[in-house]
């Protein structure tokens, strides 16, 4: 405990750590304040009743809400949140892997990203305004339980006034993640993000506690217990994101004038775990395809519509946990041939004067690293489909659906990838400084992002 408060009084004496800490806590300060203002021609007074009457968000909807911090539920000018962003930014990620006049312009350097970031603006506010519209359809839907809740005076302004209100709602997040980005600690967007899936905890420990503790519940004891199986799964994931293999190089020693350099062994590291959590986020939404179609096409009542819906909506089903199981593992593979280039290192190697020991540079060089990182993708493939299905496992054995969400899956995983890399940032402050880190047993690692949300 004295270390922990002479840690903590180390950054706050830190001017330039405080400021930015300050910062970035008013900027999530505004943003949790925007999630509680309700849209334009919706009566807050019924919001809540609105709220109570309907059917418990699940699949594409309850994944907004969770991003949003549960701003979609609550009809906020904030309800979209930052995902119209992360959605374009992935596409834009995408675009520079495939199609090569995207990637000549990656590889112009600064002038390059801005331009990236300039057209994943633009995209961002195209994509929003489809949500948006559709948002809205929600809204209005005269069977749904917020159709309640709208102003009749106002309903033929609602459509378009709630469009323009969350396109510039999502803008606003987003240059709030950029101003968190630049003048705060960390990811603005994964910070934002985090923030969000973290306001949704407080009420899930409580629903939890709650349950437990009513008749047949199995009482406090039970409730320990699974918190303690929580901490165990996040120390496994923390384990999972900060995983690398390392490679040794050696680079060949070059004499320029009367000085020599390199003939030092340096180290390749690889990551467990390359495509962070991608491969949940695509096997989340091709799980959610089948419901989709379900309900456009009008089979809700068929039997084949009610088996559809009874394996791909619900998240403790045996088929859809397997099914979703196969899917990360296969994405995972998928995005981290994407993204990891055997090849490009190869070449980098080469023309720094590095190579492995005992293998030949070139193509050699490149199969090595592939088969390297074929074998390390397998296990932590293997435990992203684990972490994946565990809150369908945790459902299955009784805990609560708002708490199971924080046994595995897209929460835990962004929550403790966000967390390590800000800890990261704290701990690089400090020693800097020449105070002892954040942990005397060795620093702490954060991960790579591959998207600027962090995933």
């Amino acid at each position: 405990m004295k270390n922990f408060l002479k840690t903590l009084k180390n950054i706050w004496s830190i001017d330039e750590l405080r400021s930015k800490i300050i910062v970035t806590l008013a900027f999530v300060f505004v943003y949790r304040l925007g999630t509680h203002i309700v849209l334009p021609g919706i009566n807050p007074n019924l919001l809540e009743a609105a709220k109570a009457n309907a059917t418990k968000n699940s699949g594409m909807l309850g994944l907004f809400d969770t991003f949003a911090g549960g701003a979609f539920s609550q009809a906020s000018i904030l309800a979209l949140g930052i995902m119209p962003y992360i959605s374009a930014s992935i596409f834009m990620q995408l675009m520079t892997i495939l199609v090569p006049q995207m990637q000549k312009v990656q590889k112009e350097g600064d002038s390059g990203r801005k331009k990236i970031n300039q057209l994943t603006r633009y995209l961002t506010v195209i994509v929003t305004a489809f949500q948006a519209a559709a948002y809205v359809a929600y809204l209005t839907n005269p069977q749904g339980s917020y159709a309640s809740a709208l102003l009749a005076a106002y309903k033929p302004f609602f459509y378009v006034s709630t469009i323009v209100v969350l396109t510039a709602g999502t803008l606003f997040v987003m240059w709030l993640g950029e101003k968190i980005q630049d003048k705060g600690l960390g990811n603005g967007t994964s910070i934002i993000i985090m923030v969000g899936i973290l306001a949704r905890l407080p009420q899930a420990i409580l629903q939890e506690f709650g349950a437990k503790g009513a008749k047949g519940g199995g009482g406090l004891l039970i409730f320990l217990i699974e918190t303690a199986i929580l901490v165990a799964i996040i120390m496994g994931l923390i384990i999972l994101v900060q995983g690398v293999r390392k490679i040794p190089v050696n680079y060949a020693k070059q004499i320029i004038g009367n000085r020599q350099f390199g003939g030092a062994r340096q180290f390749l590291p690889i990551k467990v775990n390359s495509a962070g959590v991608m491969p949940i986020i695509f096997a989340q939404a091709i799980m959610f395809l089948p419901t989709l179609f379900v309900g456009f096409s009008g089979f809700q009542n068929s039997d084949t519509g009610s088996t559809l819906t009874k394996i791909f909506n619900d998240h403790s089903n045996g088929w859809y946990m397997l099914i979703y199981a196969v899917m990360v593992i296969a994405f995972t593979f998928l995005y981290t041939a994407l993204i990891f280039n055997p090849k490009q290192m190869s070449e980098d190697l080469k023309r720094n004067n590095g190579f492995i020991p005992g293998v030949k540079p070139g193509q050699p060089t490149a199969d090595y690293i592939g088969a390297i990182m074929d074998k390390i993708t397998l296990p932590g493939a293997v435990f992203l489909a684990a972490v994946g299905i565990l809150p369908g496992f945790a459902q299955k054995l009784g805990v609560t659906q708002a708490f199971s969400s924080f046994f595995g899956g897209t929460s835990l995983l962004i929550m403790v990838g966000v967390i390590l890399d800000t800890l990261q940032q704290i701990e690089t402050h400090l020693l800097m400084r020449q105070y002892d880190g954040l942990m005397k047993g060795g620093r702490v690692q954060g991960r790579q992002t591959v998207t600027p949300a962090s995933y």
